[in-house]
Order: structure tokens, then C-alpha cells, then sequence
């Protein structure tokens, strides 16, 4: 297990992170139970496990099960007496968390309640890295980075980020926050799989940019690219994608993906989801994967993933069949910055 500099901070995370969303305990949980169903006794097996492979990470949210996800979690790290300062704890908050008008979004009002309430249920006394799990477009980007400078200081949060924003939106409350001296986003996490590169366009430039950490979520599509889908799989039963089907892909692009990854899988006697993770593990501009698990066996294939390293035959390959097409205004950026490269200056003419 390789562990990468979160964003600009000191803070040092596993290139895996372990999700949670499959976390519900015995709660019913309405849409969430076809996400997962783990219990308290089957989530502290998989917790203990992730930290045995070299996991310090781990990230959820308060939506997530509306709330039992973070208390299975905090109860797990309590039962396995893992010690506060040896895990990077993350989670998330701005999704719909009940009925009324002030129960979601990223005012400093549901900012300031959330954070209690994800504190109570984690058990803990301060999160390690808090994130804005939705774009609002009511609340002023001001009064957002206000709340989260508020709990930084405070020292309920240490670390701040996004998920699911635009990349201008991003750039803006960067901006902001320099001209506010208040704390900055430092993470992005954001979809991202080899079926589904959209955020190369313009996330990855900016987060490389900016120095902030890459955290991807969804590696395997939500399961299509597990190997269980597609050109030579032996079933489509029993998956969470069966029965929710999402994120959103064009399975006319995916399909010749999985095929090329599973012509490797099967080259080197391993799964194709050890391939998928493989790739992005490979992009410098990632810091951590993060990885969901309803079993124990599971998990142990996806940890699997940090020993593989794919030939530069076998990463040009792979990035040739799931290259995005061309783009406006990409493809004139990339003919106008031809001459432009980092080199060192030589007059028109010269030798």
C-alpha cells in the first residue's frame, strides 16, 4: 500500500480508501438496502480487514443510510479499538437528510448542525476531512467556506472538500477562499472509472493545477466493471447493478472496455476489477480510490488491485479503447499549446 500527500495539506492517506455506502446496520433504509445491507458484525470484519491490507481511510457520509452508515462505522472503529490518530476519517454532508426546507444544502445553518450530529453518531470528536457532498445553487459560495472556516478553527474539521461540483465553481471558491484567508477546499472527490472519463476535461487539470487530491468514487461503475457485465461474463444475477443502475454509462463505449480488460484479466490469472483499479491507480493526478465492499472476499480482490502494475503496453491499450472523444475547446487548446510546452526558448528560425 502506497500512501499519497492529501492535496496541499501534511496529511498522509492510503492510495485505497474504504466506502461505506454499503453500511446500513439492521435499519431500514428504504433505497439504501438495495445498496447494501451490512451489519455492525459484518462491517467491523471488513473494517478490520481494510486496515490489516494497509488502509488509514475511510469516507462517508450523513446521507448515506440517513445516518446508520457513520454510526456502524464510529461503532466498528470503537469495537476494534482502532486508535483515533491512526485513521483519516472522512465524511460528507448537503444531501437531503429529511422533510423540511433547512434539512439539506451547504448553508452555514445545516453545516453547523450536520457537523454535531456526524460527530455524535462517529463517535469521535473531530473529523479529518469534511466535505460539501452537493452543489447548492441557493446558498452564496461565501457563506459556505465561512462555516467551513468556522469548524476548522474551531478544530471539529481539519481538513475541508467537494464532491460533485463543476470545475469552475471549484475555481471560484479557491479564489474565494484566498481572498477570505479562509480555509480551502483540498479535496475533489469525484466519479471516476475507466467506462467514465468525463473528468478529464476539466477536473483533472484544475485539481493538478490547484495541488488538491483526486479521491474517486465509483472506480467500477457501480459494479459494470467488476467483471460480472458485459462481453464474456458468466452472469448478470444477483448485483447491485441489476437493480440500481447507476452511475450513468454508455455501455457502447464501456463494453469494448471491458473486453480489452478482461483479455489482461485473464493474461494474468486475476479478476477484472483488479484491471479497472489497476488504471486509475496508475494516473498520477489520483490520490486515493475508494472501494466499496459487501464481503470480506470482495474486499480482499480490490486490495489486490495495489500490486498490479500495468505494462506501458497494456496502459497505452487501455487508454486508447476508453479515450474520450475530442472536445471544444480541448482540441484547440491542445493545437495552440503545441509550441508551448515547458522547453527551453529558441527563436523562430533558428537552429
Amino acid at each position: 500500500m502506497k500512501y499519497k500527500q492529501l492535496g496541499s495539506t501534511g496529511l498522509y492517506v492510503s492510495e485505497l480508501c474504504l466506502a461505506t455506502m454499503t453500511l446500513r446496520g439492521n435499519a431500514d433504509a428504504g433505497m439504501w438496502a438495495t445498496i447494501g445491507a451490512v451489519g455492525q458484525s459484518e462491517a467491523n470484519k471488513l473494517i478490520a480487514r481494510a486496515l490489516a491490507g494497509g488502509i488509514n481511510f475511510i469516507d462517508t457520509a450523513d446521507i448515506y443510510s440517513f445516518g446508520h452508515s457513520e454510526r456502524v462505522v464510529g461503532q466498528a472503529l470503537r469495537d476494534l479499538g482502532v486508535p483515533r490518530s491512526e485513521i483519516v476519517l472522512a465524511t460528507k454532508t448537503a444531501g437531503v437528510m429529511g422533510q423540511k426546507p433547512n434539512d439539506q444544502g451547504a448553508s452555514r445553518g445545516h453545516i453547523m448542525d450536520s457537523v454535531q450530529r456526524s460527530l455524535e453518531r462517529l463517535q469521535v470528536d473531530h473529523i479529518d476531512l469534511y466535505q460539501i457532498h452537493a452543489s447548492d445553487p441557493v446558498t452564496p459560495i461565501e457563506e459556505t467556506l465561512r462555516a467551513l472556516d468556522d469548524l476548522t478553527r474551531q478544530g471539529l474539521v481539519r481538513y475541508v472538500g467537494v464532491s460533485n461540483w463543476r470545475a469552475g465553481k471549484i475555481g471560484k471558491a479557491l479564489g474565494l477562499s484566498a481572498a477570505l484567508h479562509a480555509t480551502r477546499f483540498e479535496t475533489l472527490q469525484a466519479y471516476y472509472s475507466i467506462a467514465g472519463r468525463d473528468v478529464e476535461r476539466e477536473l483533472v487539470p484544475l485539481v493538478t493545477e490547484e495541488r488538491m487530491g483526486l479521491l474517486v468514487s465509483s472506480p467500477l461503475a457501480g459494479g459494470l466493471l467488476s467483471g460480472k457485465f458485459g462481453p464474456g461474463a458468466p452472469t448478470e444475477e444477483g448485483s447491485r447493478r441489476s437493480e440500481f443502475d447507476f452511475p450513468p454509462v454508455d455501455l457502447g463505449r464501456a463494453w469494448p472496455i471491458v473486453a480489452e480488460m478482461r483479455a489482461i484479466a485473464d493474461a494474468r490469472g486475476i479478476s477484472v476489477a483488479r484491471i479497472a483499479l489497476a488504471w486509475l491507480l496508475s494516473k498520477p493526478y489520483v490520490t486515493s480510490v475508494i472501494i466499496g465492499a459487501e464481503r470480506v472476499e470482495q474486499l480482499e480482490d480490490n486490495l489486490g488491485a495495489v500490486n498490479v502494475a500495468l505494462s506501458a503496453e497494456e496502459l497505452a491499450c487501455l487508454d486508447a479503447v476508453g479515450a474520450l472523444p475530442s472536445y471544444y475547446p480541448g482540441w484547440m487548446i491542445d493545437r495552440q499549446d503545441a509550441n508551448r510546452r515547458p522547453s527551453p526558448f529558441r527563436p523562430v528560425g533558428s537552429q
